[in-house]
């Protein structure tokens, strides 16, 4: 099943005040959108995010977002005059994806978890996260309680709201236009009941409430700063490989044509084997070796960065971050310096890091050694991660 989730993020939000939307506003550091969207993309059931945006808020987004580069995030859509109809844009643009479920999740919502989103996931039909009301209700009448309301059976909404693609899809496109004397649905889930669908609770949690106002931003900032605390973790990586005849060696992810290549039982990598042990390391989770053994032939020739994508996936599922790279290859030859850029680009797309976040060097051996002898490539790796902070 192909599951993808819609952020609606193109309405205003002036209720909290500021130059900016809520959205596009700082939460410890980061913009409540990226914020959202990394909630999200945390989920490996999700394969597919759209963020729904403002005519006019697409400078305001790509400067929120640059430090995510998870290639499951599609180019923003502009929304429309409603959520609705917003909504309808983000459904929209998915149509090309062979999407089977959609969670459509309100940009505001930074703290949603991975237990419920699994949960959502998994449902057959519509499904929603909410909570039981608890606190005593009472009907307003001249600014005074007038009289109690039945709490029995009542449930808060929050988001993400899931259902099947193709049936949320025709019910938003089959919504009646202004004029009618139909009242707009409340949300995603009253629009797919209008369409017959039946929708099914599930228990959400307090912490996923909805920034509105100055009290639930100020409130935000606390429980992020409550959930990171972070320590920073740093790792150490070393390979080496010898030279064999052949027409080109394989440096950080990127071929280099030369008059040798080099051994190994995979494709002999030193760069993506040194920064994914230096990251192995900074997780106390071993080496190459304990992931990928050299004694299984499944691993025969295999591409090395698979190995670095599985170590950058550990830090994610760790709920850390890369925060540094640092990489040095020691080589007579071939020239590095050609190629470093290629090399950045292509270690932060196996990472799902920016560029910036990496860097790489060459040295010589003064012709010392069996490296300056020709004889072999090595490299040095170091990297800095920060994971939540444990026993």
């Amino acid at each position: 099943m192909k599951i993808a989730a819609v952020i609606v993020a193109a309405g205003r939000g002036l209720r909290l005040g500021g130059d900016i939307p809520k959205q596009y506003q700082d939460l410890a550091g980061r913009s409540v959108l990226a914020r959202t969207t990394e909630a999200l993309l945390k989920c490996d059931r999700i394969d597919h995010v759209v963020c729904v945006i403002g005519a006019d808020a697409d400078a305001l987004y790509r400067k929120a977002m640059t430090d995510i580069t998870d290639p499951r995030l599609l180019a923003p859509v502009h929304g429309g005059a409603d959520r609705a109809s917003s909504v309808l844009c983000g459904l929209t643009a998915l149509k090309n994806k062979a999407v089977d479920r959609v969670l459509i999740h309100d940009a505001a919502r930074p703290f949603v978890g991975q237990a419920q989103l699994t949960a959502l996931c998994q449902a057959t039909g519509g499904a929603i996260l909410a909570e039981p009301v608890v606190d005593a209700l009472w009907r307003e009448a001249d600014g005074a309680a007038d009289c109690p309301v039945p709490r029995d059976g009542l449930w808060r909404a929050q988001t993400p709201q899931a259902f099947p693609y193709q049936q949320i899809l025709d019910a938003h496109q089959s919504v009646p236009g202004t004029g009618t004397d139909q009242p707009p649905a409340l949300d995603d889930t009253g629009t797919f009941r209008r369409a017959g669908g039946r929708v099914e609770l599930i228990p959400g949690n307090p912490d996923n409430f909805k920034i509105t106002t100055t009290a639930d931003m100020v409130r935000a900032r606390r429980q992020t700063e409550s959930e990171q605390t972070l320590e920073y973790r740093t790792g150490q990586g070393f390979d080496v490989h010898r030279f064999t005849p052949g027409d080109g060696v394989w440096l950080c992810g990127v071929h280099i044509a030369h008059t040798q290549t080099l051994d190994g039982h995979s494709d002999a990598d030193v760069g993506l084997h040194a920064l994914a042990d230096a990251l192995y390391g900074a997780l106390a989770e071993g080496d190459i070796g304990r992931h990928f053994p050299p004694t299984d032939p499944q691993w025969k020739g295999a591409e090395s960065a698979q190995f670095l994508a599985h170590a950058a996936d550990l830090v994610k599922q760790r709920d850390g971050r890369i925060i540094n790279t640092d990489l040095t290859l020691l080589c007579e030859a071939p020239k590095i310096s050609p190629h470093a850029e290629a090399m950045q680009s292509r270690l932060a797309e196996i990472m799902s890091i920016t560029a910036g976040r990496i860097s790489i060097k060459a040295t010589t051996m003064e012709r010392m050694g069996f490296i300056g002898r020709e004889e072999g490539i090595g490299c040095m790796a170091t990297a800095t991660i920060t994971v939540p902070v444990s026993p």
